[in-house]
Order: C-alpha cells, then sequence, then structure tokens
C-alpha cells in the first residue's frame, strides 16, 4: 500500500541496514504531522496513548502523511484488539503496541493486526483497497505481512521474558522504552542508572541475534543518540511534536532578546 501509507518505502530503508527517524505528535491539528513529514523525517509516531486523540483524528493525521515521504505510524492506547482494529481500518503503515510483557501478550498483538487463519483482525477494509481501486485478491496479498509491527519493551517483566518474546512471529520491531521501563525497576527518568544500562543493554545484545528491528523512542541530545546508534538502534522516534515546538520559539525568542540587547 505504498501509494498510501509508504510502507515500503520504510521497509527498504530499514533492510538496507539504514535508520529510520521519527517524530511523535500529539496535538489533535493533523498538519502538525503534514509539517514533521516535510520536515523530513522517515516516520510520525501518531501517540494515541499520551494523547486526547479520537478515531477520527488519528484518520486525518493518517491522511495527511499520504501527500509526503513518511510513513504514519500509530501507538495505540492498550494491547488489546478491539482497540486495534478501527486503528487498522484507517490504513496505518505500522502499529505501536505499549506495555507487550510476555510472549502470550507479543502473539495477542500479532493476531491483531493479521488476518485469518494468521490472527483475528475482523475483515472490513474501506481506505485499504483504496475505497474500491485494489481489488480483494492484491489487498490480501499486499497485507499478508502489513502492518509492521512495533511492540514495546517498557517493563523489568519483558526484559526478563524477552527471549520468549523474540521467539513469537510477525513482531517486527522490538522498541525499548527507557522511561517507563527505568519505572518499573523504581527508577523513573534514571537512564543512566546501571541498572537500566544493564537491561537495555542485555535486551539490545538479544535482539541483535535475531531478525527483529531494534527500535527506542526518546528526546534528543548527541549523546543519547550517540549511544542507542551504538546500540544498533535502527528505528528511533525522537522527540516529540510541543517539545520541538517550545524548543524552537525558545531558540528563536532568545535569540531575538539577545541581539535587541546589543542594539
Amino acid at each position: 500500500m505504498t501509494s498510501i501509507n509508504h510502507i515500503e518505502q520504510l521497509r527498504a530503508r530499514l533492510e538496507s541496514g539504514e535508520v529510520a527517524i521519527g517524530t511523535a505528535v500529539t496535538f489533535a491539528d493533523a498538519a502538525i504531522s503534514e509539517l514533521s513529514a516535510e520536515a523530513g523525517y522517515d516516520f510520525v509516531w501518531i501517540d494515541t496513548e499520551h494523547a486526547p486523540f479520537d478515531l477520527n483524528t488519528v484518520l486525518q493525521h493518517v491522511v495527511v502523511c499520504r501527500g509526503t515521504g513518511a510513513a504514519p505510524f500509530v501507538r495505540v492506547l492498550k494491547n488489546d484488539a478491539d482497540i486495534i482494529r478501527p486503528v487498522l481500518a484507517l490504513a496505518p503503515a505500522g502499529i505501536v503496541v505499549p506495555r507487550v510483557n510476555s510472549a502470550a501478550e507479543a502473539r495477542a498483538a500479532v493476531a491483531a493486526c493479521r488476518y485469518p487463519p494468521t490472527g483475528i483482525r475482523g475483515f472490513g477494509p474501506r481506505r485499504g483497497v483504496r475505497f474500491g481501486a485494489t481489488s480483494q485478491p492484491a489487498y490480501l496479498a499486499e497485507v499478508a505481512s502489513e502492518p509492521i509491527l512495533a511492540i514495546q519493551v517498557e517493563h523489568i517483566e519483558a526484559v526478563e521474558n524477552i527471549d520468549e518474546i523474540l521467539a513469537v512471529e510477525g513482531v517486527d520491531i522490538i522498541c525499548i522504552g527507557p522511561n517507563d521501563l527505568s519505572g518499573s525497576l523504581g527508577k523513573l527518568g534514571q537512564i543512566d542508572d546501571p541498572d537500566v544500562v544493564a537491561a537495555i543493554e542485555g535486551v539490545a545484545d538479544k535482539v541483535s541475534r535475531t531478525r527483529h528491528i531494534l527500535g527506542t523512542s526518546t528526546f534528543y541530545s548527541p549523546e543519547t543518540f550517540a549511544r542507542w546508534m551504538d546500540l544498533g538502534v535502527r528505528w528511533i522516534n525522537l522527540n516529540v511534536d510541543f517539545a520541538n515546538l517550545y524548543r524552537a520559539s525558545h531558540e528563536v525568542l532568545q535569540a531575538a532578546r539577545n541581539n535587541s540587547a546589543s542594539t
């Protein structure tokens, strides 16, 4: 469905060994997704876990990506087939499922995203068949391995179960959530703590021995970015719309104040 969501373009980037860089959006106005895509991001992370989005708002964010080069990913509220199903009907390139702590939960996420006999996804495509322009057989062939599925490893329980999680077929990206992971260790926000670092490095090492893509979601600094690259991350969500806007606004304001003081 490359004409709709640029999934082939993103897959090609990942398969070539390049790093895919995205940013998260939380503002309701879909122009923020279009703006982020125009800025050059490879994907947009539409965050329904932490933002007040209804389904129609999510649709607008997904749709505006079509005219850009960015692949729309939707982070769902939780690992629930009834929540994932209507999001899939919007035809995003990828789904991000939070808080996957076991192989059973990973299998449930896969099943929610796949049609029978592989999964339990209900059949009722609309946008995915381009409203009738794509035949049902062609559509089913296209989505046999779609959408891209990213599951978040963001709890020490998931770290302890990582071998079993990695054995589940159908998961594409293992996305480490450093902040919630640190919280599960009683050290919220202390991502440089030795215990947190050891947990992250342990997951990264095991992912590197599999076919999976290692991913993460984090705020940007040169040091942080370099550290994740050293760990083998190839799919990374950097920052979020409000932080990007605040930083740019603050920098412009400070520059203006500094210039006005010198005149």
